[in-house]
């Protein structure tokens, strides 16, 4: 990694190569493409927060944050929540710590917001991104999110 990593925001400039960012295969399964992410923001201007994981001139992976939502709809408990919608690096970026950089700018970008909390959600299964997420100091609330884990962490 460099010292010109950063989150950029998505702009006409770069969209089209967000879009063609590739995931390895299998990967699929866990995280939906940029594409799709990207037009959910769109939708969803009110809560979404999507950038992108740049390093010197290379687009190396895409993060969205949600900014206070119910992730239980119906759950009289249920309070207010922030934290990674989606996180997704590179096929030939993986394992060179972007990934950890990336959830401690949203940490960041999210305490700056007054946040005490990260909340993030994954679905599991074999390769998939539980451990990542535990390593970094998650925990399991031991809540489910329609098919997903619900994993928090203090700021």
């Amino acid at each position: 990694m460099t010292a010109s990593l950063r989150l950029e925001k998505v702009t006409p400039d770069n969209v089209r190569a967000a879009c063609d960012m590739r995931l390895r295969p299998g990967q699929e399964r866990f995280v939906a493409p940029v594409a799709q992410s990207l037009a959910e923001a769109y939708v969803h201007p009110e809560i979404a927060w999507p950038r992108l994981v740049v390093d010197g001139d290379r687009i190396v992976g895409f993060v969205m944050l949600f900014l206070d939502v119910r992730l239980l709809p119906g759950d009289p408990e249920d309070r207010l929540r922030s934290g990674l919608w989606r996180l997704a690096v590179a096929a030939g970026e993986q394992g060179k710590g972007y990934g950890r950089f990336t959830v401690g700018a949203v940490c960041e970008e999210l305490r700056n917001r007054g946040k005490k909390r990260i909340t993030v959600t994954w679905k599991p299964g074999e390769d998939g991104p539980e451990e990542f997420y535990l390593k970094l100091g998650f925990r399991r609330t031991g809540e489910m999110s329609d098919d997903e884990v619900v994993g928090e962490m203090d700021l």
